[in-house]
């Protein structure tokens, strides 16, 4: 029986980590850098989600970007200490864009609000030890375009703290997500189209999430293999965006597309980001999940990652 079409794609990407394994035997022994964003975790205290993550095994963690004002959010000495009793240090900050810091919004007073708030994060990611920032284009939760001009607009805001990004020596990832979610970027193609119309150094990154890149992209190992060292994160969640291996994900193919693009060298990182099934997940991010839930999450995904890396670098 024929081949699918993306099993010839799965075929063509085998063939291509068989050859890197061969050149480059050394790989086998490396493994890419596991990381966990925390803003899922709603209000729980920090120490008990490093406590969590150190008991699992996980040493980074992506935060929460979460100074909203001068007197909300992380603060450095407090953090660094915390992370430091377990372990764990900071791959970067997760930034949280929403209607009312929205880069891309007709108002020019939420989007003052939006280069206020990207200024804290960055603050925050220096300070901690992070190395990227994640970067929204349009507002979460407004899947709906307010004007034809958004883009223009996102991309001038974004332009305005760029070069703040170079200060703080933070990369900016710009993050794709699904349309049923956000009124523009949903693709890894619109996210290159909009780094290209940012034109500076210090937006040059994407940060992949595979949920939203199974309903965006055509093929999401293929995506990820045809971007290279683009990608400087990339979120995960399996199928039903619950743990990974609770779903349909095709782990593997993800895995070995990662190890193509030198994934293991760098700050790169995987992230695992399980916030369920449903649409707008933002919410999460000042409830009070169960801890015994999340422990399973933690555990499970962790788990089945490593599980499944180590597989494929027997093949």
């Amino acid at each position: 029986m024929e081949l699918q079409n993306f099993e010839k794609k799965r075929k063509a990407l085998t063939g291509s980590f068989r050859t890197l394994l061969k050149t480059k035997p050394a790989l086998r022994k490396q493994s890419i850098k596991l990381s966990w964003s925390n803003w899922g975790f709603g209000i729980e205290p920090l120490e008990t989600t490093a406590r969590r993550l150190n008991r699992y095994g996980v040493e980074w963690i992506e935060l929460h970007g979460n100074r909203y004002g001068s007197d909300l959010g992380y603060r450095t000495r407090e953090t660094l200490k915390t992370l430091k009793r377990f372990n764990l240090r900071v791959a970067g900050v997760c930034g949280m864009f929403g209607p009312s810091n929205d880069l891309s919004s007709n108002s020019g007073i939420i989007r003052q609000n939006a280069i206020d708030y990207i200024r804290r994060q960055l603050d925050l990611c220096h300070d901690t030890g992070g190395t990227y920032l994640l970067v929204v284009p349009g507002a979460v939760g407004r899947p709906t375009a307010c004007d034809s001009s958004e883009f223009e607009r996102s991309v001038e805001t974004l332009r305005l703290v760029a070069d703040e990004f170079i200060k703080a020596r933070v990369r900016g990832a710009v993050e794709p997500i699904r349309s049923a979610e956000v009124s523009f970027v949903h693709t890894f193609e619109d996210a290159r189209r909009y780094i290209q119309a940012v034109n500076h150094p210090g937006i040059r990154h994407i940060n992949g999430d595979v949920y939203h890149m199974q309903v965006e992209e055509s093929n999401i190992a293929d995506t990820l293999f045809q971007a290279g060292d683009r990608v400087i994160n990339l979120h995960l969640a399996d199928s039903n965006r619950c743990a990974l291996g609770d779903g349909s994900l095709d782990i593997d193919a993800i895995i070995m597309a990662l190890y193509c693009t030198g994934y293991t060298q760098g700050n790169r990182f995987a992230t695992p980001e399980p916030l369920g099934p449903g649409g707008d997940p933002y919410p999460a991010m000042f409830g009070k999940p169960s801890a015994a839930l999340l422990d399973q999450l933690v555990a499970t995904s962790v788990k089945y990652w490593r599980a499944r890396e180590t597989a494929v670098k027997q093949c």
